[in-house]
């Protein structure tokens, strides 16, 4: 009985396995199988195959080959609720992904440049033209559909036949389709970024023959195009914003250290002319100029005798009449640029000229030109002039330290410590007063911050809490089944089979014993025949030594 207990705590041996019946040994594996079936089941029902998108919205000609293609590979799939979507196992995503990529899908429903691998020989001219427009229209919508807002895009050229007459000759036109994802739209740089793709990759293509519409009909390329003649840049207003935002760290930097961080709220305004004005002016001295140079100055004088008392000029009253006193002539100022200072009459000098009452006639000439004084002066302001600062500071009360009631006092800050923080301010903005900055500094108490106070999650309602619980009850639950089934079948099992072969030892050992004892007892009977059946076997084998045998007990000789 020893024995026997020692047996059964111990594993199933083979010697003992093999002393049980056919049908105990396939009742025990059947019921080994049935408990390995029920782990493996259970196990399974624990690691649930999670499926995850492969592919969403792609088109039915890529979804067939998709889906042919998964099942070359022997990779599980199935479709979402909506069939839009071909889902895989989690754990798959990323390397079916690479295996699809590898053999070029999804093609997208886009022809690229793969369609010039399988041209047929003898394709004519036009048929490879039309190829080759097919991929580069192909090439450019993947290449628009990698933008993040672009959910699909489709790109159509025209592009006209060359002629040999410059007249004749037409540029090429692009239009292009964007579908774009739910609640996303294009920036206007954006849009221009598209604009510009198309039109370099397509020769003598400019972008004001490229047209850009969304999924709704809606001319994008022209409201960009507005943008730019109005002026508008969103790198000016990146400009702006980055030097009001610089302004106000700034200041709030230089006043941190001296009342405390978060006690100091700053905000600036900037007033920027983005304009570019270019102005030439050509300025004259006015006349008369005083210190103009003479450039050229040339006098002539002729002198013609003539009788006294002779009559000149043109016949009549005033000719006749006796000459008058000379007197000074009036002096004109002179005209700039070219003064003509002409003498061009008659000077006829009355008087005589000796006691004879002789007179002559002169003619004098003079001409002078002046220098012309003139400036010209080119004026270009500077792009993106700062016209004008509005900065806002507000100041934070002083806070004391606790009270014996615990309670936090704040006081204002004092004359002299508002005049510093203003002169800091001043000379962190840059303050110029001609330019008509302004600046208002202001010390208030600041209401204290209230923190959201997040409500503490059930636990019912804890997502992350759910999901460990519910992976743990996955593994619990496999222990509780495994134990299950180890005390209420494999070790029952194991243990009948043991107390089943213990039996059966004992009864061959019982069996053994009996026959042991039947073969003492019959041991000279057995011996005789034993001997009996030698002899005549040596008989059989050898008869003459047999016979010689004989003879010697004939003759007597024993």
């Amino acid at each position: 009985m020893a024995s026997t207990a020692q047996t059964a705590n111990f594993p199933l041996s083979l010697a003992a396995l093999n002393q049980l019946t056919p049908n105990q040994k396939i009742g025990g594996l059947a019921a080994i199988a049935f408990a390995i079936a029920i782990l493996v089941g259970t196990w399974m029902w624990s690691k649930n195959i999670e499926y995850s998108v492969l592919f969403a919205n792609i088109d039915d000609r890529d979804g067939g080959q998709i889906v042919a293609t998964l099942q070359q590979m022997n990779v599980p799939y199935k479709f979402s609720a909506g069939g839009s979507a071909i889902l895989v196992p989690a754990t798959q995503v990323h390397d079916t992904r690479l295996r699809l990529a590898s053999q070029g899908l999804p093609k997208g429903g886009l022809v690229g440049f793969e369609v010039m691998e399988t041209q047929k020989l003898g394709a004519s001219q036009f048929l490879e033209q039309i190829n080759y427009q097919r991929a580069l229209e192909g090439e450019l919508a993947r290449s628009i559909q990698s933008l993040q807002a672009v959910q699909a895009a489709r790109v159509h050229l025209a592009i006209p036949k060359q002629s040999a007459f410059l007249r004749d000759e037409q540029k090429p036109t692009a239009s292009v389709v964007l579908s774009l994802f739910p609640g996303r739209a294009l920036e206007s740089a954006q849009v221009a970024g598209i604009v510009h793709l198309v039109a370099a990759s397509v020769s003598r293509l400019t972008p004001n023959n490229v047209s850009v519409i969304d999924q709704n009909g809606n001319l994008v390329s022209r409201s960009n195009a507005n943008e730019r003649d109005t002026g508008l840049d969103p790198s000016q207003i990146k400009y702006l914003s980055d030097l009001e935002q610089t302004t106000a760290r700034r200041i709030e930097a230089i006043l941190e250290p001296i009342v405390g961080a978060g006690n100091v709220r700053a905000q600036v305004a900037a007033d920027i002319d983005f304009s570019q004005v270019e102005q030439v002016a050509e300025t004259y001295v006015p006349n008369p100029a005083s210190h103009a140079a003479i450039r050229s100055q040339q006098t002539s004088e002729t002198s013609n005798p003539a009788a006294a008392g002779m009559a000149l000029g043109v016949p009549g009253a005033l000719s006749n009449q006796p000459p008058v006193p000379a007197i000074a002539p009036i002096t004109s100022p002179p005209i700039v640029g070219q003064s003509n200072a002409t003498s061009d009459g008659r000077d006829v000098a009355a008087g005589a000229a000796g006691a004879g009452g002789a007179s002559q006639i002169q003619n004098r000439n003079a001409t002078t030109n002046y220098e012309l004084d003139k400036t010209i002066k080119h004026t270009r302001s500077n792009f993106g002039a700062l016209k004008r600062l509005s900065v806002a500071v507000v100041v934070n009360h002083k806070q004391s330290a606790p009270g014996n009631e615990g309670k936090v006092k704040s006081t204002p800050l004092s004359t002299a410590e508002m005049q510093q923080v203003n002169e800091l301010v001043r000379e962190a903005m840059g303050y110029n007063q001609e330019r008509g900055d302004t600046l208002n500094v202001a010390n208030v108490s600041f209401n204290p911050v209230e923190k959201e106070v997040v409500p503490e999650i059930p636990l019912w309602q804890n997502t992350q809490l759910l999901a460990m619980a519910q992976e743990s009850l996955k593994y619990i639950l496999i222990a509780i089944v495994a134990l299950l089934l180890w005390n209420k079948m494999l070790k029952p099992l194991f243990n009948a089979w043991t107390r089943a072969a213990e039996e059966r030892r004992r009864m061959l050992e019982l069996a053994n014993q009996e026959k042991e004892a039947e073969q003492t007892a019959n041991a000279p009977r057995r011996k005789y025949d034993a001997k009996l059946a030698d002899a005549r076997d040596l008989a059989r084998q050898d008869p003459k030594l047999v016979a010689d045998v004989i003879k010697g007990w004939v003759s007597g000789n024993e």
